[in-house]
């Protein structure tokens, strides 16, 4: 019974935090990082381009509605951040623009190394460079083979973990998932 109240009420208000950790962005030297919004299929066509969004996957419309959502999230609880680091693919940094939480900067150091596994150590030990010793208020983009890495531990399309730099990754202080 209790499991079906909490589907309808997801239903009647797709905004519901299914995770919520919010608090944990209060813990010092603590940031978000997200999974890019839904982009329907794994991986990209053979031969994309990272400079040309139409041979890449992208986010489809509900993972343009999902990015919102989640940025909306965090704008009605009043939570700012001064940099949004992104991968340069098109489906993160189309999420990055429409969480709408701050600048956003491209990182080649967040780019996914998906099908180019020989690349994961040294991708993950640039992108960890790039988030350590930060004392700005941080929300990073990625992809989930490199919240894996960093993290390890999986993430949902439009799943934010809340995280902190350790001696070796990140460190998961909680989650934070916005149901769209």
């Amino acid at each position: 019974m209790l499991t079906r109240l909490v589907l309808c009420l997801g239903l009647l208000w797709p905004g519901l935090v299914a995770a919520n950790d919010w608090d944990a962005l209060d813990q010092p030297g603590a940031f978000a990082i997200m999974r890019h919004a839904l982009a329907p299929g794994t991986g990209d066509p053979a031969g994309f381009d990272i400079d040309d969004c139409s041979t890449q996957r992208t986010l489809s419309d509900q993972g343009r509605d999902q990015a919102r959502a989640v940025g909306a999230a965090f704008a009605e609880r009043g939570i700012a951040f001064d940099a949004v680091l992104t991968s340069e693919w098109c489906r993160c940094s189309e999420t990055a623009e429409l969480l709408a939480l701050g600048p956003v900067e491209a990182a080649p150091a967040l780019n996914s190394f998906f099908g180019d596994y020989d690349q994961r150590a040294s991708r993950t030990e640039a992108a960890l460079a790039l988030l350590r010793d930060r004392d700005d208020r941080l929300f990073v983009v990625t992809h989930q083979v490199n919240i894996s890495a960093l993290a390890g531990q999986g993430t949902q399309s439009g799943e934010v973990l809340v995280v902190r730099t350790g001696a070796d990754g990140l460190e998961v202080l909680g989650s934070i998932y916005v149901a769209s």
